[in-house]
């Protein structure tokens, strides 16, 4: 399932559709698919579509100050933060969302909960040997934060895993609330996952990509890469969002 999950998007994406359209060309000596491949790749990398749909996905849960998150249980960070595994004495390799561990540090150190938790992420085509959350807390632990104050969950690969994974920690330890913390656009889809898994939470986004106040100008409407992987991250979001609604899965 995992496998399809990510697999499947593939083909109702912009990236994928234009494969199929010039593949589609090709087989038929067509020239009109070409071009439309063209339009929608050109438009799918514009930053005012990228910035647009990421920050539709944004605006539903607002960032939250700090002293107004909670108190609670437990923190609870979602994964996906590091990248490949550093050796012994190097510096640490952060993905895209590192945002996630910084958020549920300072709200630790904030006094806004009594525990941390990191989920166990690992997915199955990564050579890493250990789980993300272990090595967090390892870091967490070297920057002062208590140990005893850090929990992992059991290894988990989707955030269905993850919301369950913590499920089961809240109903060991009693916890009746906690605060989960991901990155700003995928905030929807983690808040509609842990609800569903029973939990009482509060949405902590962070690392928010669209920046709405800014006005809109020509700079926008220039193809760019990154812009591309914006439009591509928010609709595989929204897919998740709807696929997880009709299925629960």
């Amino acid at each position: 399932m995992l496998f399809l999950n990510k697999l499947l998007p593939i083909f109702v994406l912009p990236l994928g559709w234009v494969v199929l359209l010039l593949i589609f060309a090709m087989a038929r000596k067509k020239w009109w698919p070409v071009a439309l491949a063209m339009l929608l790749l050109v438009g799918a990398s514009l930053p005012v579509t990228g910035s647009r749909l990421i920050g539709w996905l944004e605006a539903k849960y607002s960032a939250l100050p700090i002293d107004e998150a909670g108190p609670v249980d437990a923190i609870v960070v979602l994964g996906g933060i590091l990248g490949p595994k550093a050796g012994p004495g190097y510096v640490t390799n952060w993905a895209e969302s590192s945002e996630r561990y910084d958020g549920g540090v300072a709200l630790l150190r904030a006094g806004r909960a009594r525990t941390l938790v990191f989920t166990g992420a690992r997915l199955p085509w990564q050579k890493r040997t250990t789980l993300e959350g272990d090595d967090l807390r390892t870091i967490a632990i070297a920057q002062g934060v208590p140990g005893e104050k850090i929990l992992v969950t059991r290894e988990v690969s989707n955030t269905r895993d993850e919301a369950r994974a913590v499920a089961e920690l809240a109903k060991t330890h009693g916890w009746k609330k906690v605060i989960v913390v991901t990155t700003a656009w995928h905030t929807p889809r983690a808040v509609l996952v842990f609800r569903h898994a029973g939990l009482e939470i509060i949405p902590f986004p962070v690392d928010f990509r669209s920046d709405e106040v800014r006005a809109v100008t020509f700079v926008d409407f220039l193809p760019k890469a990154d812009s591309l992987q914006m439009t591509e991250t928010a609709l595989r979001e929204y897919y998740g969002y709807i696929f997880y609604t009709v299925t629960g899965r």
